[in-house]
């Protein structure tokens, strides 16, 4: 497993659609994809299959994966090579430096697609919809700019309503039950490798969909938050 492990990282150092902590690439994305097509990243995006996903839906539109994995990574960036997806690209990094690859202004969405819960309230902070990272994405999104969140975790789903309600952030929808919802659109039917294991064991997925003004930017609401957190104990 090792072996293939450090084949794999030697491999996607060929890839042409992937890029290894970049330098430089604020306000370049548009340059690296050749057209000025709005850009949506997905942040933990494990093996690609959301991302390569999207960009098959939406050729109009180019994709961003995240990750800090490079073996997850090899993954999706070898299928959408494959398939000739000039619109998905993927970045290696770590996901609380992702604002020093974009420019202001520079993304149109973000997909945040089953990430890891971080169930102990001491980890809250590590949760990617914790006003922590939102404070991030917020220094790159463009404004009314879409954030999607899809987990199988109602512990993460119900925190983030709590942090949408808090900060009075405009919230768009919230679906409990996708696959058992008759009008889902098609970019939520997509599933990935980390789903069929349903690792929470909910038997459900979970989806949310907002963006960030409000009071996004008032750290004394963190408190609250955090005594909010512990409530639920």
């Amino acid at each position: 497993m090792a072996q293939k492990k450090l084949q794999r990282f030697a491999e996607i150092k060929t890839f042409s659609n992937v890029l290894e902590y970049p330098e430089n690439m604020p306000g370049k994305w548009n340059v690296f994809f050749k057209n000025e097509h709005p850009i949506i990243v997905e942040l933990g995006c494990g093996k690609g299959e959301y991302t390569v996903a999207l960009a098959k839906l939406f050729t109009n539109k180019n994709f961003i994966g995240v990750d800090i994995k490079g073996n997850r990574i090899w993954a999706g960036a070898k299928n959408a090579l494959e398939n000739k997806l000039h619109n998905a690209a993927f970045l290696r990094t770590q996901i609380e430096m992702i604002e020093k690859y974009f420019s202001p202004n520079e993304v149109d969405e973000i997909w945040i697609t089953f990430p890891d819960p971080q169930l102990r309230n001491s980890k809250a902070s590590k949760r990617l919809t914790h006003p922590r990272f939102l404070r991030l994405y917020k220094n790159f999104l463009k404004p009314g700019a879409l954030i999607h969140v899809k987990t199988d975790s109602p512990q993460l789903y119900n925190f983030t309503k709590t942090v949408i309600d808090l900060y009075q952030l405009p919230f768009i929808s919230a679906i409990d039950d996708v696959y058992n919802n008759a009008t889902i659109s098609d970019e939520l039917k997509i599933k990935t490798h980390y789903e069929a294991l349903d690792i929470a064991q909910s038997k459900k997925v979970f989806y949310l969909c907002f963006s960030l003004s409000g009071e996004i930017e008032n750290r004394e609401l963190d408190v609250l938050l955090k005594e909010k957190i512990n409530e639920t104990t």
